[in-house]
């Protein structure tokens, strides 16, 4: 699988998810990964350390991640990677997910923990649209 063919998928995901057009076109055009910030899921790009998480995360894993969506909660800041693996034949299921996506049913995601990273953990998150065309985590 190539990273050209997982940024595709990326990009036909994003659109799924009703995500900002100008993000969506910013990730296509530029490689730009944003973060879905809280309380109303504005986007800003993924920077410096950031980043830096991200890019070794995709290395490891063989994977893409087009989006991140940022969460505050009793166990710390979270960062939630939104991303493509390079198995193609889990594509349909997260699409699936994605288009089933409501209060019961969520997204595989990998979570890094910022506070702690050693409880950083692959998991299904609840995920839900803000009135920004952004993200947040319900869940």
């Amino acid at each position: 699988m190539t990273r050209e063919e997982m940024k595709t998928e990326a990009l036909a995901r994003m659109a799924m998810l009703g995500i900002f057009p100008q993000t969506i076109a910013q990730f296509k055009n530029e490689g730009k990964v944003s973060i879905s910030e809280p309380p109303m899921g504005a986007f800003y790009w993924a920077d410096d350390a950031d980043l830096d998480r991200i890019r070794l995360f995709e290395e490891k894993n063989e994977a893409l991640v087009c989006v991140v969506i940022r969460s505050y909660t009793a166990f710390g800041k979270m960062d939630c990677y939104l991303y493509v693996s390079k198995y193609q034949e889990e594509w349909e299921q997260d699409r699936t997910d994605i288009v089933n996506m409501d209060g019961d049913n969520g997204l595989l995601a990998y979570v890094f923990n910022c506070d702690m990273p050693d409880c950083s953990e692959f998991g299904y998150i609840g995920v839900a649209r803000t009135p920004a065309a952004g993200l947040r985590r319900t869940w």
